[in-house]
């Protein structure tokens, strides 16, 4: 159990929940993309919210602003949260448009709306923990997902909760988070997912009344 613990910090780390978002969208959604479009844009997600993320964070490390992938300490937090802030950006100016990939668009919305609160935080040395943001919103992304589509993925949402309460669990086990900090990264992941799906059922119930 130890072991399962301390490896869900790094199979459940937020870095990862944008990607598995997207994956996600293109494998289950009722609709077809083109296999050569689907692997364009994921590859391009992959690059600019891990691959980047990851070389910034070394690029951190050496300079002595960040002590580990975790981001222990509030101030280490803010450059990457502002970093990864203007690459959601990228992400939604220039491979998601809200025309093509409507749901997806939303998803990286609510993305960017969980970095900047986050990145707020830092400034009020309120330590929110990253991991529950981005389980939570992943978790509200994909029922969001289920009601737009009117699908039934109860195994997909049962999974996700579970990893959700034990990934909270695994922060606490390793003393990184207080509870308090753990319901605060939960609401500041989800809330935003919450608000956006509202704005995408609006878009939705738009669409329908102007093609009757």
């Amino acid at each position: 159990m130890k072991l399962i613990l301390k490896l869900a910090s790094y199979l459940f780390h937020p870095l990862w929940m944008p990607f598995l978002g997207s994956l996600f969208y293109f494998l289950l959604i009722p609709r077809y993309f083109p296999e050569e479009i689907v692997k364009a844009k994921l590859m391009a997600i992959a690059i600019i919210t891990i691959f980047i993320p990851i070389v910034f964070y070394f690029l951190l490390k050496n300079l002595g602003k960040a002590s580990n992938i975790f981001l222990s300490e509030v101030k280490e937090r803010r450059w990457p949260l502002f970093f990864f802030s203007l690459l959601c950006f990228m992400v939604l100016h220039q491979i998601l448009n809200i025309y093509n990939y409507p749901g997806l668009h939303y998803y990286f919305i609510g993305i960017l709306v969980s970095a900047l609160i986050s990145y707020i935080f830092t400034w009020l040395n309120v330590k929110a923990s990253l991991h529950m943001v981005g389980m939570s919103g992943l978790l509200m992304f994909v029922v969001g997902f289920c009601i737009y589509f009117h699908l039934y993925f109860i195994y997909t949402i049962s999974f996700l909760i579970i990893a959700t309460g034990l990934t909270a669990s695994s922060r606490l086990y390793n003393k990184a988070h207080s509870s308090g900090e753990l319901i605060i990264g939960f609401l500041v992941g989800a809330i935003p997912q919450i608000l956006v799906f509202s704005l995408w059922i609006k878009e939705y119930r738009m669409s329908d009344l102007f093609s009757v």
